[in-house]
């Protein structure tokens, strides 16, 4: 079973990040719903202000990132309740100091896009020997190359198994047109890795397209309304009933997907004879007549000279009379 293996085909990473807008019991509200969903991971970003955007060259997004501060101890809360229900962990840690006293709850670490090109915390989390995914918005194809190759030079236990790289358009929310499905092919054929899709559409149609399309990861994010939020994380979470919904369909698409291996099934009133041909004659055929395409049809059922052996049958010589669509056999040949 490979690691990014859900229960329910791709792993699916339910990503409340930063929609609890620095309210922990709305967080917690928001963790129970995701849990309930059926997604594998539930995930956060771990940050501060201070950590992330600067105080002079970016003070407002700095005052931002205040705001939706949690702290190490509320972080630690939500990842045992994800623990405590057989529940995956995930967050992409932006503050590289906090890695350390998070790394007992994650199983695997998420690079966000803004981090794809950060080397410092790309090393720090290499350091930790476990599975990453990487999404890739804002990357350009080198970048992510890039990427890829620096993570295995700083730890060469990295290989195409353990890291996945996500398509990703970060804006907020995307039409369908910047999706850019098919960009997953390419960044299979350039790295090798496992590739997924992260979404910033509305609705879940790109990310049943994305499974459809081979991604073995999804993340999309969540939330438990979008209605009257202003924060615009929100415009493009699914809610615990929409997860719900998409699993079915991720179910569906599974099944129609089925197997690679092209094996007949139609085997319910011998449908391989009464819809395929055989060789019929044409025409009333006189004993002695020699044969030609003319005095030949194929017709349903296949009985008696398969339509496949339609060449074979011309220039040969009837053994008897035969009359307008018969049953033919090679005994009636010579």
């Amino acid at each position: 079973m490979s690691q990014w293996e859900g229960k329910n085909g791709p792993l699916l990473i339910a990503e409340i990040g930063g929609n609890h807008e620095g309210d922990f019991e709305y967080a917690k509200k928001l963790t129970n719903l995701a849990i309930e969903s059926g997604a594998d991971f539930v995930k956060f970003q771990i940050y501060t202000g201070d950590t992330l955007v600067s105080k002079v060259e970016g003070a407002q997004r700095n005052a931002h990132f205040k705001k939706f501060e949690l702290t190490n101890d509320q972080h630690l809360h939500l990842a045992k309740m994800c623990k405590d229900n057989n529940v995956g962990y995930m967050a992409s840690v932006w503050d590289p100091e906090a890695i350390d006293w998070i790394d007992d709850y994650i199983s695997i670490y998420k690079i966000g896009s803004g981090d794809l090109t950060a080397y410092p915390v790309l090393a720090k989390t290499a350091e930790k020997n476990k599975p990453i995914i990487i999404s890739t918005g804002l990357a350009n194809e080198d970048e992510v190359v890039a990427t890829v190759e620096y993570i295995k030079s700083v730890n060469s236990n990295y290989n195409e198994t353990n890291l996945a790289i996500l398509q990703c358009t970060s804006m907020y929310p995307i039409p369908f047109s910047d999706a850019n499905l098919n960009v997953m092919g390419r960044l299979k054929e350039l790295t090798g890795c496992s590739v997924g899709y992260s979404d910033h559409t509305e609705g879940s149609f790109a990310l049943e397209i994305a499974v459809a399309m081979g991604a073995e990861v999804l993340e999309f994010h969540f939330t438990d309304s979008r209605e009257n939020k202003t924060f615009r994380d929100h415009k493009v979470s699914l809610t615990k009933d929409e997860v719900i919904e998409l699993i079915q369909r991720i179910k569906e698409i599974k099944e129609l997907q089925g197997t690679s291996s092209k094996t007949p099934l139609e085997v319910e009133g011998d449908h391989v004879t009464s819809f395929r041909r055989a060789v019929y004659p044409n025409r009333d055929i006189l004993q002695g007549e020699h044969i030609t395409a003319q005095d030949l049809t194929v017709l349903r059922p296949n009985h008696g000279i398969d339509a496949r052996d339609f060449d074979k049958l011309v220039g040969k010589t009837a053994t008897k009379n035969l009359i307008a669509h018969q049953k033919l056999d090679w005994e009636d040949f010579k």
